[in-house]
């Protein structure tokens, strides 16, 4: 906000537009990182790989190339950034993960979608639940047009919930429970643009912001549950990532 100084102005007029202008310029902010929690895992992405014939991403990180690309690489460490990019032989979309333990925290990272079909999926799990499929709990997926978040635990991965649908046995009832589990929010990103997403756990509320603006929120019992322990990056096309931080609010 741009103050005038044409006209006079009162000391209480100027207080209170100031104000205003303060306010309005620390909405935008991204979170401070005292207000997510303690810090319990960082990568910037500076560093080098050996070769560059398979995934080798170092720092805890994982990627299920070698089970669902036949070994063929799909992660690029190059300028300071993690490139994922799906292998043409690849039979299932590319899975980056790195442990993360919490039940409260936050998840924050730079992302760039380079073409308006790329989305970005941060999809929380707990491996040791296994009333679900491979520990799937819920996920935030970003893409151009829309974010969305989705309970997994209490929908479509629910062990059972899957079966039905697998055979097709599914009732009008739990389809119609399965809409409540997905909530979209609109809006409009470019692509070959950084941006910050920064994913907030409370109780069974996931809130997300893109940089430093609430994006949508959405309160569902999977996000509640009480051990998240794993994030995995899930890219269906291509994306490029860095600097992620992973928060416990303790």
């Amino acid at each position: 906000m741009q103050l005038s100084f044409d006209r006079p102005m009162t000391k209480t007029l100027f207080s209170a537009a100031l104000t205003l202008a303060l306010s309005t310029s620390l909405f935008s902010l991204p979170a401070n990182a005292e207000e997510l929690g303690k810090l319990i895992f960082s990568d910037d992405f500076e560093r080098n790989e050996s070769q560059e014939q398979i995934d080798e991403v170092g720092n805890g990180w994982g990627t299920n190339s070698k089970s669902r690309a036949g070994g063929n690489k799909q992660v690029d460490l190059r300028d300071g950034a993690m490139y994922i990019y799906i292998h043409k032989d690849a039979d299932h979309a590319v899975s980056v993960t790195h442990p993360a333990e919490f039940q409260n925290g936050a998840v924050q990272m730079k992302f760039m979608l380079e073409h308006e079909k790329d989305t970005l999926g941060l999809n929380f799990a707990d491996l040791q639940y296994k009333k679900v499929w491979a520990g799937h709990l819920f996920k935030v997926t970003i893409g151009v047009k829309q974010t969305e978040i989705t309970d997994l635990k209490t929908g479509v991965m629910d062990l059972k919930t899957r079966e039905a649908r697998q055979s097709k046995t599914i009732t009008a009832e739990q389809q119609a429970e399965l809409k409540t589990k997905t909530k979209r929010f609109p809006h409009k990103l470019e692509t070959r643009k950084w941006y910050t997403v920064l994913a907030k756990i409370n109780d069974d509320t996931l809130t997300v912001s893109i940089d430093g603006k609430e994006v949508g929120s959405f309160a569902s019992p999977g996000i509640a549950h009480p051990t998240k322990r794993m994030l995995r990056l899930s890219i269906p096309r291509n994306v490029v990532v860095d600097d992620v931080k992973i928060y416990n609010a303790l």
